[in-house]
């Protein structure tokens, strides 16, 4: 429904009445605009038909307008005031829409439309709010660090480019932080500025910290309003190094305690549970009562078994507070006894021991020639098989690297022992005879013939094993002789003799011989005789195939004549 026109009068006279006795009375309209953006105000009046210009008009504090934009009706013409800050900045559509663009706080203003006719002028005013989103709010002037039990400015939140002006809100871990006295002190400031007409908020907050606040989170938010209402932006996190006295002293003993050994370097470190942590402390060493200052690591190089004992450290400014740690240093000796190389003769006896001395149970092995032994090695009567390298081994399984060996090479010595056997091959054509020869260092064999002295050189030996190997020779003797083996070593030289017979079948192996050779060449004969014979009845058969091939071709031109001479006839 179109607003009441006021009461009849001429065109001068309606454009000086006073705003108030012409003035609609029509509700309240705000237009909501953000900072920067285009206000939009439609003239809220029913265009009247015998409507001849429209205008725009804002209001100062005191009450008094200012026209900005002019349209006729009639001309479609349209123009604006020479008012500096709407200059280039507005627009008014053909149905009275006022447009101001690029939105400033200073166009918070009352503006109204006015559409007037010959004798009514109708009004509708509009309220502009302009609302500017502050800067996402950030912690300044972060103190480096808190400590405990004191109050002390943790930093600031700044906002800026607000308006209207916003609130500022702290929180610890996400939760808001009250003012408290002597814990809690926030202050608030707020900053126009006269050119932009903008707000920057500021807070700062006081803060007296605990060892709780370690790794805690401090964040702060700003509130404001918005065209749309009310919103809220958060800060990012911020955490603080909290700083707070040493309340215990630990000592470490590096490498572990557990697997020192003699000649290892020890490193004592020293620790505060304190931030920041102590940077120096004493260092007691088993039988000194006064410390040595150092930072926190004090090390000990190639340590012997009498460092073991207990080991203290302390801060300098307080010697009450002291930590201790034990350490044993590891030790192993071995003994072994006899040791290196050692020459014995066969038979003998020799006592071995490994003495073994440590700082705590140690494991014993014994190896010969790289091979474990379930004992350790007795010797009441030695052989020449218990000849080797042995070594006696011992370690600490606890202590990483602790470990000792050391060996016996034995050499067992013998003079040369000779036994002999002979064996007839079941022919009887031969006999193998066998020298079986025991001694060390390994002996030298010699076969010869006893009477002619000649040397047999063809002979075959076995692997030389524990001090023993053999010689074996295989004769047919047509004579009874006499074999004599020598064997010979560093210590003695050793002979034995065997006699050996004739063969006896000589004769009985002749005969075969002979019997064998009359078969064979009696059966080559019977071959030659049976292929003579073969050959004859081939040639043979040959001849009568001829002749009979001759008569069949007889045959065949007799019977050829024949027909011709029936033909003839006919």
């Amino acid at each position: 429904m179109a607003p009441k026109a006021a009461p009849s009068c001429r065109l001068v006279f309606c454009l000086l009445i006073s705003a108030a006795v012409l003035r609609q009375g029509l509700g309240w309209y705000t237009v909501n605009s953000a900072y920067g953006d285009t206000i939009i105000m439609p003239c809220r009046v029913d265009v009247p038909q015998n409507l001849m210009f429209g205008k725009w008009k804002y209001e100062k504090p005191d009450g008094s307008p200012v026209f900005i934009a002019f349209r006729s009706s009639t001309k479609k013409s349209v123009q604006y005031d020479d008012v500096p800050e709407y200059k280039d900045r507005l627009n008014l559509s053909e149905n009275y829409t006022l447009s101001i663009s690029n939105a400033r706080i200073s166009d918070e203003k009352r503006f109204v439309c006015m559409l007037v006719t010959e004798d009514n002028v109708f009004e509708a005013p509009t309220v502009v709010k302009v609302f500017k989103q502050p800067s996402k709010p950030e912690i300044v002037s972060k103190a480096p660090f808190l400590e405990t039990d004191k109050l002390k400015k943790l930093g600031e939140c700044i906002s800026k480019d607000s308006y209207p002006d916003g609130n500022i809100t702290w929180y610890r871990n996400g939760k808001v932080l009250q003012p408290l006295e002597g814990a809690v002190v926030i202050i608030f400031r707020k900053q126009m500025d006269q050119i932009t007409q903008l707000y920057t908020m500021t807070s700062s907050l006081e803060y007296k910290t605990t060892k709780a606040d370690i790794q805690m989170p401090f964040t702060c938010s700003v509130t404001y309003y918005g065209p749309s209402g009310q919103k809220t932006v958060y800060s990012e996190q911020a955490v603080f190094d909290i700083y707070y006295p040493t309340e215990q002293v630990t000592i470490q003993v590096l490498p572990s305690k557990n697997a020192i050994k003699e000649g290892d370097n020890i490193t004592l470190k020293c620790l505060g549970n304190g931030n920041p942590p102590p940077e120096e402390f004493l260092f007691y060493l088993p039988g000194q009562p006064e410390g040595i200052r150092s930072s926190n690591t004090y090390t000990l190089t190639d340590v012997k078994r009498n460092a073991t004992g207990d080991y203290k450290c302390s801060l300098v400014d307080k010697k009450s507070m002291i930590a201790s740690a034990a350490i044993t240093v590891h030790y192993l000796d071995l003994s072994l006894n006899p040791s290196g190389e050692v020459t014995k003769q066969i038979g003998d006896a020799l006592p071995v021991s490994c003495t073994i001395s440590a700082s705590r149970n140690a494991t014993v092995v014994w190896m010969k020639d790289n091979i474990k032994l379930r004992s350790s090695p007795s010797f009441s009567s030695l052989h020449y098989q218990d000849a080797g390298n042995y070594v006696c081994e011992t370690a600490l399984q606890e202590v990483e690297g602790l470990k000792k060996r050391e060996s016996l090479t034995l050499i067992v010595e013998g003079k040369p022992q000779i036994k002999m056997t002979k064996k007839t091959d079941p022919s009887g054509l031969s006999k193998t005879i066998i020298c079986h020869v025991e001694g060390f260092p390994k002996p030298a064999i010699q076969w010869t013939i006893t009477g002619s002295g000649s040397v047999i050189n063809q002979t075959e030996e076995s692997p030389y094993i524990n001090g023993r190997y053999y010689s074996k020779i295989i004769i047919s003797p047509e004579e009874n002789v006499t074999l004599t083996c020598t064997a010979e070593n560093q210590l003695e030289r050793t002979v034995n003799s065997l006699n050996v017979s004739a063969n006896e079948n000589k004769e009985k192996v002749n005969d075969q011989a002979k019997l064998i050779v009359g078969i064979v060449v009696g059966l080559l004969l019977a071959a030659l005789v049976a292929g003579v014979v073969y050959w004859l009845y081939m040639k043979k058969s040959k001849t009568a195939s001829k002749h009979v091939n001759k008569d069949l071709g007889n045959m065949e031109e007799n019977k050829k004549l024949e027909e011709n001479n029936h033909k003839t006839e006919a």
